[in-house]
């Protein structure tokens, strides 16, 4: 095991990095100026916690919000690594803790926010704290284009020059002109080592509803996962808190979070949704972004996110912890009006507002895909997949048909009409629903008057719907939202091109797929035990229950059931420090006995080679404690050495008496070589 693996294993409880992370890291440790665009949840904060622990000096973190930093701060500490941040939120204490460990040196991460990087003493201290990297997360706030500009950003570039220093930067961003202006206002220009890595998170299962009746759907959807954390997100302000008001009444422990909330009020949400277990939280979009949460079990949208990157970033804050994970996201005509017309009324340029409908078309072509989601998401970032079986049309086939004719006679209709209708009004025509409306405009003389009557109001809906989604017709704000053709409906219009759309059905609630459990039925009472003993743990140290060990961690221990110390350490994310403090009481729960008490100097060996060597030892030592024919005077090695024999063995009789001095060398060194050669 190489160094850096041994330190991912001792510090962070990992046996193996993630897909893509080992280069990333390696990079950062060179010191190369670094660009790392990962998937949300795929493990960008340790390519540079890692190296900070392995580089000299202090690595400075930028991060945009002081949830996220503080959450951070405190998931190091808990595995023993010295780290701390400076915000507008810390106690007297807590900032002077940090001076202290600059003055010290022996800070390894400092975090703080881009607007700190304008105070007067900032570089100073920065020099002070022997800062020799600058880590950037969230960097997309550095673009005007991105989802949260923050224009104290624009100083790290200065920062990273005045210091000489290499700077990484990490977002889950993917978008091509965000890019492009990370590396202008970051690196001069100047391309970085940049890492696109894949933005597949299979844990992740995707779905898609037609919005009918969305406070029953969103109801109905938290219901099957009563009890785990999940989000839901909604347009507006309001309608997060009636949602939220309609789940508490259902018996769910459910709270509204939005922007008009006072700040006091939106910081105890953010803090009960990382302390407590089973917490729904409805809100805008606003929320999500500081919470560094592992363990949230689904997310759903109740209205059509603003576009697909967005929808990505969004989704992708479930199932950080690598368990399954569920979203489901819910649409309707009234959603694709609204995106359109926010982009159409805008104050962007022209050019800038038909990108973002070039990205909401990108979702709406996801939310009526007729094939696998995931392949639609991927095929968007420019990755290539198989089928994944884990989103609704993989697990329910979509039933497509030939929409040609039906698409050309609502086309006709839009056209014969003006394009100053909307779907209301064109649906009454097509299907000869001779309305006063319809008769004072003389349309019950068009051509087009009732030639759809073979199909009903909700088909023509659903066919309407999916146009606006192909992008064939688009609402026409300075006309009240009636529907307008585009270019790419001419050549169906023509007859020149077919088009197949799917085939809305209503599916029986015997045909939804089940919710996958996190464990089998025989495990499920080991792991509800460990998440009773976590919840103590962490309500003694006042810290979220994901800080002691998230949800994978735990769903490995109930599932491998681990027996002593060493099968503990082995479990993901049980780190050297977390094995010290927890293993023992964990390991209990488990066995049903307390643990044995084991030497301080044998626990840090746990889960390694050398363990069991040190075993070996301490069983030879015991059998020679009184020498060969047992009647010597009592003698004995301390715990550490013996740990140090087992952790670098000596291959020679002169390397152990330097470890355990001539005199025990005498009575146990030709038994320990023995060992130590076998091994």
């Amino acid at each position: 095991m190489t160094d850096l693996t041994a330190r991912l294993s001792r510090v962070f409880g990992f046996s193996s990095f993630r897909p893509g992370q080992q280069e990333i890291v390696q990079s950062v440790l060179d010191g190369q100026n670094t660009l790392a665009i990962m998937p949300t949840g795929g493990g960008k904060s340790l390519c540079f916690q890692l190296p900070a622990l392995c580089r000299e000096g202090t690595t400075v973190v930028i991060s945009p919000l002081i949830a996220l930093m503080r959450d951070q701060v405190r998931g190091l500490q808990e595995l023993g690594v010295p780290a701390g941040a400076l915000t507008s939120g810390n106690t007297d204490e807590e900032t002077e803790d940090v001076f202290r460990a600059v003055d010290d040196g022996t800070l390894k991460l400092l975090y703080m926010a881009p607007e700190r990087l304008a105070a007067s003493g900032t570089l100073s201290l920065l020099r002070r704290a022997n800062c020799t990297l600058i880590a950037v997360d969230e960097a997309h706030c550095v673009s005007q284009w991105g989802h949260d500009f923050r224009p104290d950003y624009l100083r790290i570039g200065d920062l990273r020059r005045m210091l000489d220093v290499p700077l990484a930067a990490f977002t889950a961003t993917a978008d091509a002109e965000t890019r492009d202006e990370i590396v202008s206002r970051l690196f001069d220009g100047m391309a970085p080592a940049t890492f696109l890595r894949g933005f597949d998170r299979p844990n992740i299962r995707l779905a898609f509803r037609v919005k009918d009746s969305p406070r029953r759907q969103i109801s109905e959807f938290a219901a099957a996962r009563r009890g785990q954390s999940g989000i839901v997100y909604c347009a507006t302000r309001a309608r997060t808190e009636t949602l939220a008001q309609a789940l508490s009444a259902e018996g769910h422990n459910s709270r509204a979070y939005h922007g008009g909330m006072d700040s006091i009020e939106r910081r105890v949400v953010e803090q009960a949704f990382q302390v407590e277990d089973g917490l729904i939280v409805v809100a805008t979009v606003a929320f999500g972004m500081g919470i560094d949460k592992p363990d949230i079990r689904w997310v759903a949208h109740a209205d059509l996110p603003k576009s697909i990157e967005g929808y990505y970033q969004e989704i992708g804050r479930a199932g950080r912890d690598g368990a399954p994970a569920d979203t489901l996201t819910l649409y309707g005509p009234d959603d694709i009006r609204l995106r359109r017309s926010q982009v159409d009324e805008g104050l962007a340029p022209p050019e800038r507002k038909s990108a973002d409908h070039a990205r909401l078309n990108s979702l709406l072509g996801l939310a009526e895909a007729t094939s696998c989601r995931r392949q639609v998401l991927l095929s968007y970032f420019g990755e290539e997949s198989q089928p994944c079986g884990n989103c609704d049309l993989c697990t329910l086939p979509a039933k497509i048909f030939n929409a040609t004719q039906p698409v050309r006679k609502a086309l006709s209709a839009i056209l014969r009409t003006g394009e100053y209708f909307g779907t209301g009004h064109l649906i009454d025509i097509l299907t000869g629903n001779a309305t006063a409306k319809v008769r004072e405009r003389g349309h019950d003389q068009l051509p087009t008057f009732a030639v759809g009557r073979d199909m009903g109001k909700a088909a023509w809906q659903a066919v309407f719907r999916q146009m606006m989604g192909r992008d064939l017709v688009r609402p026409d704000p300075e006309r009240f939202g009636a529907l307008r053709m585009t270019d790419a409906a001419r050549p169906i219009l023509r007859g020149e091109a077919e088009i197949m759309l799917r085939e809305d059905t209503i599916k029986s609630a015997r045909d939804r797929p089940t919710v996958k459990a996190l464990v089998s039925d025989d495990d499920a009472p080991l792991l509800s035990a460990l998440k009773a003993k976590r919840r103590a743990l962490a309500e003694e140290a006042r810290v979220p229950a994901y800080v002691i060990f998230t949800d994978r961690t735990l769903i490995e221990m109930a599932e491998t059931r681990p027996q002593t110390l060493d099968d503990m350490a082995r479990i993901t994310g049980v780190g050297a420090t977390k094995l010290e403090r927890y293993g023992s009481g964990f390991l209990a729960v488990i066995t049903g006995e307390a643990a044995a008490e084991t030497h301080p100097a044998r626990r840090k060996l746990a889960g390694r080679d050398s363990g069991a060597l040190y075993d070996r030892l301490v069983a030879a030592q015991a059998e020679l404690t009184r020498g060969t024919m047992g009647t010597d005077k009592p003698m004995s090695c301390p715990a550490a050495q013996l740990a140090k024999l087992a952790d670098h063995p000596p291959r020679d009789m002169a390397g152990v008496a330097r470890i355990i001095g001539e005199r025990h060398a005498d009575r146990f060194g030709a038994a320990f070589l023995d060992i130590l050669d076998a091994d």
